[in-house]
Order: structure tokens, then C-alpha cells, then sequence
């Protein structure tokens, strides 16, 4: 049991260090706050919950491992190497991937519940 709260104590200390450093986690956590007001105020469905929630979290996640991935390049190679770059540009795409996803997500969820 100590190991297991020794590792929920390292990933909230991460999750504050990305909090703390990262302006794009900052962001997401900003428009998550927005989403989940949104949803409360339009009183979306359980289903539509658990989409909502399932974007918000694929989000927040991929942005976690781009500045992961980003730290990690720094440390091993601070110098701008094209293999660096390639792998921070791809990390980057994975966030791109999982907000565009996430976009579409909230605008097929919302769109229902708004008069047009």
C-alpha cells in the first residue's frame, strides 16, 4: 500500500509541476472548466457525460506526455537536433489529433441542447 501512495504522490506531483510550468495544460484545463460548466448548465445527458469526459481526459492526457516527451528531448539532447525536433512535432501532433477530436465531440454533444 505505501508503494501505491508513494506513486499517487509522484503523479500529483507531476500533475502540479505541468499545472505550475505548461501555459497549453493551463489552456486545456481552462477550457475543460468551460465544458464541464456548459454541460452542468444545459444539464446534458449521462451518455453525453461520459463523452464529454472521455474528451476532456484524451486531452489532458495527450498534452501530459507532449511536455513529458518535450522534458525528456531537452534533457538528452538541449541542442536542436532534427530528431529532437521530429519528436516534439510529433508529440505536438498527437495533441493536435486529441483536441480536434475533442472539438468534435463537444460540438455533437452541444449542438443538440443549443436553440438554432
Amino acid at each position: 500500500m505505501k508503494t501505491f501512495l508513494q506513486s499517487v504522490s509522484y503523479a500529483i506531483k507531476g500533475l502540479r509541476a505541468a499545472l505550475a510550468g505548461q501555459r497549453h495544460i493551463r489552456f486545456h484545463v481552462g477550457a475543460a472548466m468551460l465544458v464541464v460548466a456548459a454541460g452542468i448548465a444545459l444539464e446534458v445527458t449521462a451518455g453525453d457525460w461520459v463523452l464529454l469526459i472521455f474528451a476532456i481526459g484524451l486531452v489532458l492526457t495527450t498534452e501530459l506526455v507532449n511536455s513529458a516527451i518535450e522534458a525528456v528531448v531537452d534533457l538528452v539532447e538541449p541542442r536542436l537536433h532534427p530528431l529532437a525536433g521530429k519528436a516534439k512535432d510529433i508529440a505536438a501532433g498527437a495533441v493536435l489529433v486529441a483536441s480536434v477530436t475533442a472539438l468534435l465531440i463537444g460540438l455533437l454533444v452541444f449542438y443538440k441542447y443549443l436553440p438554432l
